[in-house]
């Protein structure tokens, strides 16, 4: 039989074991912090029918899905986590209670062309509240305060969430009577930082049809930049002119005013009117979060206010505000950029036993007594040589050796390496599990990511 090359498709990302451990803890602190604010978890299948999947597709979402016949079912990959939330949601609607708030971390597909740090199986995780019929702005105060927390739980300090208002810029272009062009309009703001100013005013007048004095209050409104209160004075100098507008600022007041309060420092957020998100999608707040340290990275955490959940799936009203972090995404942009803090544990355990007799029974009891205590641990009973099995346990990082000959079985003691110092003792069970508890604390001090 012809042997096969193994090889790891083009943009799939499969990590040896050190990185592994690192990408585990990360989403080991997520869940966590996700957990401090109310969220439960919730896991969807992978495999939707397409028809439940693309009901609100088309265009470039039915281009990329990963979509495939299985005898009369036609079925396809989950391509984000929101639309399965939309379907769980409408599905399990008499059996949730309301307010629902739900985290979830897993694995989406898309079929678009891989490039460096851009995936076809990428890990999101995606935090939601879903209301029923109504659901309060402080949702979306809130918001912020768990994006700071998630970061700064994983070590980040240099960033910013940056906040804008849907409502602001829908009523501010249906003012100028361009409503219509709103889409195409702010793709082309989009790209202000990239073309300037004078080109942005030329695709919108020359290219879109904007007339003049229009394109130039649109550029106005853009160019208001400074510390978040002269933000909003300056939006309120334009009250009056549009009520969509207007209600989109007090929306944007009411988040910025109660940031404080919810641990968000001011130096972490700002106000970005250039920020508009998912087009046909996101209603209110909208939400952006980007590394100072490195811009080029673009957006790491996004999201905002959604009215229309689960309208295709339902006529009841189920508004949500929610995040995603492309966690495949900003783990290889992280290790990419030497800020994974490689001083942490990666080890797939925390002690390895070398039995040193013929009767397995002491080292196998002391193994037992190690993980009732929390620590993880390995027994090797391979026929090995001596040497080979100290260079198992420094090759997996493993920072504690137990050996356990006749002389430690008689004497009741426990023959315990330090591999990081070398320094080795002989202490009752008991006393070797404290010196290991405590040298693991030491060894666990510090966070995931540098910076």
């Amino acid at each position: 039989m012809a042997k096969q090359t193994p090889r790891t498709l083009s943009g799939f990302m499969e990590l040896l074991p050190a990185p592994q451990r690192q990408m585990e803890r990360i989403m080991e602190i997520l869940r966590e912090t996700y957990s401090l604010y109310g969220f439960t978890p919730l896991d969807t299948p992978v495999i939707e029918s397409s028809e439940v999947l693309l009901a609100k597709g088309g265009g470039e979402t039915e281009k990329q899905i990963y979509r495939f016949q299985k005898g009369d079912a036609d079925l396809s990959l989950r391509f984000d986590l929101t639309v399965p939330l939309a379907k769980y949601v409408a599905l399990h609607y008499n059996d949730l209670t309301f307010p629902f708030r739900r985290f979830q971390i897993g694995k989406v597909y898309r079929g678009e062309r891989a490039q460096r740090g851009r995936f076809r199986e990428f890990y999101q995780a995606d935090i939601d509240v879903i209301g029923d019929g109504k659901l309060s702005i402080l949702n979306e105060a809130e918001i912020p305060a768990i994006i700071y927390k998630t970061f700064s739980a994983l070590g980040l300090k240099r960033f910013r969430i940056r906040v804008n208002n849907r409502k602001i810029l829908n009523g501010f272009y249906a003012s100028l009577d361009l409503s219509d062009k709103a889409g195409d309009i702010m793709r082309t703001v989009d790209k202000l930082e990239k073309i300037g100013p004078e080109k942005v005013r030329e695709i919108l007048t020359s290219g879109l049809g904007v007339r003049p004095e229009s394109a130039r209050e649109i550029l106005d409104l853009i160019a208001i930049t400074g510390g978040t209160e002269e933000i909003l004075s300056a939006l309120e100098a334009r009250r009056g002119r549009n009520e969509v507008f207007d209600q989109g600022l007090e929306e944007l007041r009411t988040v910025v005013k109660h940031l404080g309060a919810f641990g968000v420092p001011a130096e972490n957020f700002a106000v970005d009117l250039t920020i508009a998100r998912g087009l046909d999608y996101y209603t209110g707040t909208v939400y952006e979060t980007v590394l100072l340290d490195h811009p080029e990275i673009g957006s790491v955490c996004s999201g905002g206010r959604y009215d229309n959940l689960a309208e295709y799936y339902t006529d009841k009203q189920l508004p949500g505000v929610g995040i995603s972090i492309g966690l495949t995404r900003l783990f290889y942009v992280l290790g990419e950029q030497g800020m994974l803090n490689p001083e942490l544990p990666t080890a797939p355990a925390d002690v390895l036993i070398l039995p040193m007799t013929e009767d397995l029974s002491a080292a196998i009891a002391f193994a037992t007594e190690l993980r009732a205590s929390g620590i993880r641990a390995q027994l090797h009973c391979e026929e090995k040589k001596f040497k080979q099995k100290i260079s198992y346990a420094d090759k997996l990082g493993i920072p504690y050796v137990i050996f356990l000959g006749e002389d430690e079985i008689q004497s009741g003691v426990v023959a315990c390496k330090d591999m990081a110092t070398g320094e080795q003792t002989k202490l009752d069970p008991k006393a070797t599990i404290y010196r290991i508890k405590a040298g693991l604390d030491a060894r666990n001090q510090g966070f995931v990511v540098r910076g």
